[in-house]
C-alpha cells in the first residue's frame, strides 16, 4: 500500500526524520511493560520504533486512510488502533488498574492546545505525556509570568504539570514542511500541585477570566469574581494584568472567592 497523503484540513505533517525519532524514543526510554498511547501515529514512522522497545501500542487516530495504512503495516497483536477524535477520547478506559499511561505524539498544529486541556482533565490516569508541538506553543507551556508567552495556557499547565522542553525540530523533518519550527516537550503530572487550591474549579474559570482580555486589568477582567478588596487583602494590586501574577497568586484569588 502507497503511503497516504498529508490531509490539510487534519493539520497533518507527518514525521519522517529518523534521527529525531530516534531522539523521541530515546527521551521517553519506554520499558517492556509500560502501557504507551500514541496520538496521531501518522504513517507509523514513530510507532515502528516505538513496537521496537514494548510489545503491545494503543494509538489514537481520526484520519481512516491512515488506519488502513497501518493496519497493514502492524498486526493487531502488536498495535490496537483507535478510530476516533483525541479531542473526545476517553484515555484513562485505556489504563488498566493500578497502572497509568504514558502518552506520546506528534500533535496537529491545530489542535494541540484544546488537546492539551482535554488530557489536563485525565491526567490522574497518566505518567507522563512527550510531544512534538509547535515551538511557539511549547514556549507558551514553560513560560514565566511578565513575557508575552505567558498566559492561561502556562497557568493551568504548570498547575497540573512539572514542564521541560527538550529539543527544537526544524520544518525539515516533516512532509510537507511546516512553515514554523516545533519542538519536543516533557509533561509530567504533579502527585501533589506546586501550589494549594481549593476548588480546582474555581481556579480554572479565574484563571480563563483573567486573561479574557490581556489588555485589561485584574479589577475589570475579574469583575463579578473577585472584588477590589478581596485583592488588596491579599497584597495585589487589582490595576495589574493578568500575565503579572505567579501561579501562587492566582491560586490566593481563587482561594479568597465564595466557599
Amino acid at each position: 500500500m502507497s503511503s497516504p497523503h498529508p490531509k490539510k484540513r487534519f493539520g497533518q505533517h507527518f514525521l519522517h526524520d529518523r534521527n529525531v525519532v530516534g531522539r523521541i524514543v530515546a527521551a521517553l526510554a519506554p520499558q517492556a511493560g509500560d502501557h504507551v498511547v500514541e496520538i496521531g501515529p501518522g504513517t507509523g514512522a514513530l510507532t515502528r520504533e516505538l513496537l521496537a522497545r514494548v510489545t503491545h501500542l494503543d494509538a489514537v487516530e481520526l484520519d481512516r486512510d491512515l488506519i488502513a495504512h497501518l493496519e497493514s503495516d502492524f498486526s493487531r497483536e502488536q498495535l490496537t488502533l483507535h478510530q476516533g477524535d483525541a479531542l473526545k477520547f476517553d484515555f484513562c478506559g485505556l489504563a488498566p488498574v493500578g497502572n497509568q499511561l504514558r502518552v506520546v505524539g506528534n500533535l496537529p498544529y491545530n489542535i494541540s492546545t484544546p488537546l492539551l486541556f482535554h488530557l489536563l482533565d485525565q491526567s490522574g490516569c497518566i505518567k507522563d505525556m512527550l510531544f512534538m508541538l509547535q515551538k511557539e506553543v511549547v514556549e507558551r507551556l514553560r513560560a514565566a509570568p511578565g513575557g508575552k508567552d505567558y498566559g492561561r495556557l502556562s497557568v493551568m499547565i504548570q498547575y497540573r504539570c512539572a514542564v521541560e522542553k527538550l529539543f527544537v525540530v526544524a520544518p525539515g523533518a516533516f512532509t510537507p514542511p511546516p512553515k514554523v519550527d516545533s519542538a519536543v516537550v516533557r509533561l509530567v503530572p504533579h502527585t501533589t500541585p506546586p501550589v494549594p487550591v481549593d476548588d480546582p474549579a474555581r481556579f480554572a474559570l479565574l484563571v480563563r477570566a483573567a486573561f479574557a482580555s490581556r489588555r485589561k486589568t485584574l479589577r475589570n477582567n475579574l469583575r463579578g469574581l473577585l472584588s477590589v478588596e478581596d485583592m488588596l487583602a491579599l497584597g495585589i494590586d487589582p490595576v495589574r494584568r493578568a500575565e503579572t501574577l505567579s501561579l501562587a497568586e492566582f491560586a490566593s484569588l481563587s482561594n479568597a472567592g465564595p466557599r
